[in-house]
């Protein structure tokens, strides 16, 4: 595929937390593909603590020696200011931006009954609330211009939970419904949002899994699947993929065909007793693909 299928020369992609991990790795691709590139990184720990302006430095200066354009930005995604900056630096840099990748993020690790409240804010502010401010800053950009293409990172512990992440796992899962919505309300303006759950070796990861393992998890692996979500004709909005160590699938949203009682005649605490097993029942389940289709499975037996 050439650069001109993907529609990528010339625009300009924003990465949060590219200095290292998946954002560089993302950032590379953006850049071979002929994007002009923003690294941002705080250059801090992975826990939210420090910063320093090095490791956005290199990225750049990586990407600048193998030809490419790129601005480094050390900003802050977790206040409204500092996502301000990120995105000004684009405008300022190379005009506008056309793509956002969401991937700055921090861990707190610990059982729910040692987190304290700091642990479970900073995690919020960063991955939450670092997301809604880029994409809030980048947004009226994007509407104006008819154009953008955004990418969340989730993760599998948000889709299935992980124990020690409470405060990340609701993090992001957040993330699914912020860019799920997003997809909604961007899609007459040409902007299409989708979502990530990747798996890869990072500093976040690199103490939870033997070196072999990490092998296989490099983020190289996932940085195509970015990259083509970012690219011009891009036919998926508001979708969920799961991505690392060579394989890509998509995750849905299954719905039993449960039980339907009448609400006319009273629904009681014996019926849902007595109908357990059918409302648990995944056989036949259908995939729903919005509220309305949800809303309308829900009361179609009664209407």
């Amino acid at each position: 595929m050439s650069d001109n299928d993907l529609g990528l020369k010339g625009r300009t992609a924003v990465i949060t937390g590219a200095g290292g991990g998946l954002g560089r790795a993302h950032a590379l691709l953006f850049a071979q593909h002929g994007a002009n590139v923003v690294v941002n990184d705080l250059g801090g720990n992975f826990d939210g603590t420090g910063k320093g302006s090095a490791m956005a430095d290199q990225v750049v200066d990586e990407i600048k020696a193998a030809g490419g354009n790129a601005a480094a930005n050390y900003d802050s995604v977790s206040t409204e200011e500092g996502a301000n900056g990120i995105i000004k630096t684009a405008v300022d840099t190379f005009g506008t931006i056309d793509i956002l990748v969401n991937n700055a993020g921090i861990l707190r690790d610990k059982s729910f009954a040692k987190m304290t409240e700091e642990d479970w804010d900073l995690v919020q502010a960063v991955h939450v609330k670092g997301a809604y401010y880029c994409t809030k800053a980048a947004w009226p950009i994007m509407r104006e211009n008819k154009y953008g293409r955004i990418v969340l990172t989730s993760s599998a512990s948000g889709i299935y939970g992980n124990f020690g992440q409470t405060n990340y796992s609701t993090a992001k899962m957040g993330l699914i419904g912020f860019g799920q919505t997003l997809a909604l309300e961007g899609e007459k303006n040409n902007i299409r949002t989708n979502i990530i759950a990747p798996v890869a070796a990072s500093r976040m990861t690199e103490s939870l899994m033997p070196p072999n393992v990490l092998e296989k998890l490099k983020p190289e692996f996932v940085a195509p699947l970015v990259v083509y979500l970012c690219s011009e004709n891009i036919d998926v909005n508001g979708e969920i993929y799961e991505v690392g160590a060579g394989a890509v699938s998509r995750i849905e949203t299954l719905r039993s065909v449960g039980c339907a009682l009448n609400p006319d005649d009273g629904v009681s605490v014996e019926d849902i007793a007595a109908n357990w097993e059918k409302i648990n029942d995944m056989t036949d389940a259908k995939i729903l693909r919005s509220i309305a289709e949800s809303t309308q499975a829900s009361l179609q037996h009664c209407m």
